[in-house]
């Protein structure tokens, strides 16, 4: 009964995020007539969220409210944002809305992962089947998108339908928010009064960049960030404008392909080792924008598909091989801080860069009849290529992190 209560706190949670964040750039472009630099500005907000988010729930929710609490009031907050989002008629209005809730939302991430992992008795070997719903959340609200609602068809998004996106979500958040408050107790954990600031934002780990073989993964994985950015930014925008029907369900073929290819990975980095796991994940976002660079919505829409299904290996492969890594090389004492400063680096710092670079470059590159596609996924993928050439002459850690493989599990999509 638990473990139900619990997929249905995961469905739902990333059913919000990926009901209105997939469909987000195209919204702004279209409706809000936004530019590629505000529409960056806005998927900047994800990385605002994720750099404040250890303060919310170290500084906060970990030593005075039981997690279960503070997330219902997160959500019931966040839901009428989300109200307020549907109702903006201007960027300005939108970004300071969105920027507000992406701080509140981002901190929910941890949230629901502190609650599943207390209550769970083996939360190794049952953690897993609780996250993959998730994974299924996102992709349902994908699909309602294009197949139940057609809120993404060209039609409808001249007409301003993707709007009702985020009414959807904010529905969506207002019932999460009252089952919050359903779930088992999780009070605040004995001793996290104590947890330093040091710890929380993973100053405590800075010493593994001590490490030549470390400092260089680290490095990477900030820059790989920059690729990243552009795909979360402007793959829907991409897929609608060159006139592919249904793009928001056809992008959900990304997630369907990382639930596969995590099963795989732990077996990958026993046979083949790190270095060639993350190896792999930088060339296939080379590949994947290449396929973008040179599809087209007619006959060759295969590379298209082919690009989005590519998203398993693109993020698997290299952010979650990533985290494992980082968690054989931090030891027990520096777990913790160690995964809080990869991720502060990646999604925190890499991916505001990214986005920064990603507007501006589909600013240099947009026309009067929409923009040259072409040179925009060109630039993303030579970059990631480039990183991966260095990458592979500079990096020389062969240690394998098989071990740690049942920490595969990740917690953004």
């Amino acid at each position: 009964m638990i473990r139900a209560r619990l997929s249905l706190m995961m469905f739902l949670e990333f059913f919000i995020w990926g009901g209105w964040f997939v469909t987000l750039g195209t919204f702004l472009g279209e409706t809000l007539d936004a530019s590629g630099r505000e529409i960056g500005m806005a998927f900047s907000t994800q990385s605002w969220g994720a750099i404040i988010a250890p303060f919310i729930i170290g500084l906060i929710a970990d030593r005075f409210f039981n997690a279960e609490r503070i997330l219902g009031v997160l959500h019931l907050v966040g839901a009428v944002l989300m109200y307020r989002l549907f109702l903006a008629q201007d960027f300005s209005a939108f970004y300071l809305t969105v920027l507000i809730y992406m701080i509140l939302y981002m901190p929910t991430l941890a949230l629901v992962n502190a609650v599943a992992f207390r209550q769970l008795t083996e939360p190794k070997r049952e953690f897993g089947k609780i996250r993959v719903w998730g994974t299924l959340g996102w992709i349902v609200a994908g699909l309602a998108i294009s197949y139940v609602f057609a809120w993404d068809g060209a039609a409808a998004i001249d007409a301003g339908a993707l709007r009702y996106t985020f009414l959807m979500c904010a529905v969506a958040s207002l019932v999460l928010g009252v089952y919050s408050f359903t779930l088992p107790a999780t009070p605040p954990k004995a001793g996290a009064a104590g947890t330093s600031l040091g710890q929380l934002v993973g100053i405590d780990a800075l010493r593994l960049l001590k490490n030549r073989d470390y400092a260089i993964f680290f490095v990477a994985s900030v820059l790989i960030c920059i690729p990243l950015a552009f795909y979360y930014q402007n793959a829907n925008p991409f897929l609608a404008e060159i006139g592919v029907a249904n793009p928001t369900g056809k992008m959900t073929l990304g997630q369907i392909s990382e639930v596969l290819f995590m099963l795989a990975l732990p077996v990958f980095i026993q046979r083949f080792g790190i270095k060639h796991t993350l190896l792999l994940g930088m060339l296939a976002w080379g590949l994947r924008y290449l396929l973008f660079a040179f599809g087209d919505s007619g006959g060759q829409v295969w590379m298209l598909l082919l690009g989005i299904a590519l998203h398993g290996v693109c993020y698997d492969f290299f952010f979650v091989s990533g985290q494992i890594y980082t968690d054989q090389r931090a030891g027990e004492r520096f777990k913790s801080a160690a995964q809080g400063m990869i991720t502060l680096a990646t999604y925190g710092i890499g991916m505001l860069i990214g986005f920064w670079v990603a507007g501006w470059i589909t600013d240099h590159y947009s026309q009067a009849n929409g923009h040259d596609w072409q040179t925009i996924w060109l630039l993303p993928a030579l970059f990631a290529l480039a990183i991966m050439v260095v990458f592979m002459g500079l990096f020389r850690d062969a240690s394998s992190a098989s071990r740690s493989s049942e920490t595969a599990v990740h917690s953004e999509e």
